[in-house]
């Protein structure tokens, strides 16, 4: 059978100036599979996608992206960097955000012979529009970005990702700062792409609630080391109790939500700002998996 894995790292480690962020990261993702980067905040989550961006070189192991070395595919990458804050009174349009993912390498220059170009103009406003509506932003995009919602400019952020038909998607905390119905949203929005347009995606959550029954995989990440596998498996008393050297025990709160107890260094990735009650309610030691 042969490969069709759009990533693959086998073994590989990350280390920043001379510290191990991690270690031992087998990972295969392969077309419409959706995986997750968790862990607490400072072990190195983000390092992940810079390796796979081939801005970071992997400090053992191997990391392939696309059948190649890391940043040797970028064109067939998709990539939505942690959460931006447009100022209320940018005028630009969403659509023009839109664009900036097909064209902006040459945003603001002339072309020449600008119409023997129109044809392709053609073909690029299709795709933009195409993107727009997959999203579900095409009542909004042409407003100016800096009058919409966070949940509204996180959905033409996702479209200027995908408007280059990427076959895979790395999404840096895409659901940081939104409220929990746009969270949901977001969520249920990159699940949709991942079977509908058969696009792999990775991505860096704080909090695994929102995507957890969406996800094939997920990777728990600590200082120094790392699990890998289905979301069944890796978040478990036993597995997070062995990745951080200290009891840990994982629950399922009345509402669904995962919830880890632990020790006097909560191994939670850090409070849930939307479920403040699991705090108050149970003290320091129970926090909402994030």
């Amino acid at each position: 059978m042969i490969d069709d894995a759009v990533l693959s790292l086998r073994d590989a480690a990350v280390s920043v100036g001379g510290r191990l962020l991690w270690s031992g990261v087998d990972l295969s993702v392969r077309p419409g599979e959706f995986v997750a980067v968790l862990g607490p905040n400072g072990v190195g989550k983000s390092t992940m996608i810079k390796v796979l961006l081939g801005t970071l070189p992997a400090a053992a192991g191997s990391v392939t992206v696309l059948g190649e070395r890391p940043g040797a595919a970028g064109e067939q990458i998709g990539y939505l960097p942690q959460r931006r804050n447009f100022d209320g009174s940018l005028r630009i349009r969403g659509v023009d955000v839109v664009r900036l993912g097909l064209d902006g390498d040459r945003w603001g220059v002339p072309l020449p012979f600008a119409r023997r170009f129109s044809s392709g103009r053609r073909i690029a406003d299709e795709r933009v529009r195409e993107v727009i509506d997959l999203v579900g932003a095409s009542a909004y995009a042409h407003r100016p970005i800096g009058e919409c919602s966070g949940g509204e400019q996180q959905r033409l952020l996702i479209a200027q990702a995908l408007v280059r038909r990427p076959r895979l998607l790395l999404l840096d905390e895409p659901l940081d700062s939104l409220d929990l119905p746009n969270q949901a949203g977001i969520a249920a929005l990159i699940h949709r792409i991942c079977v509908q347009e058969q696009v792999a995606v990775v991505m860096v959550a704080h909090d695994v609630n929102p995507i957890l029954s969406y996800l094939n995989r997920v990777v728990y990440i600590v200082s120094g080391g790392a699990a890998s596998g289905p979301a069944s498996e890796v978040i478990t008393t036993e597995t997070l109790t062995r990745l951080y050297g200290t009891p840990v025990e994982v629950l399922r709160a009345a509402d669904g939500r995962l919830v880890v107890v632990g020790g006097p260094e909560a191994p939670a990735l850090h409070s849930d700002r939307h479920a403040d009650h699991h705090s108050h309610e149970h003290g320091d030691r129970h926090e909402a998996l994030r």
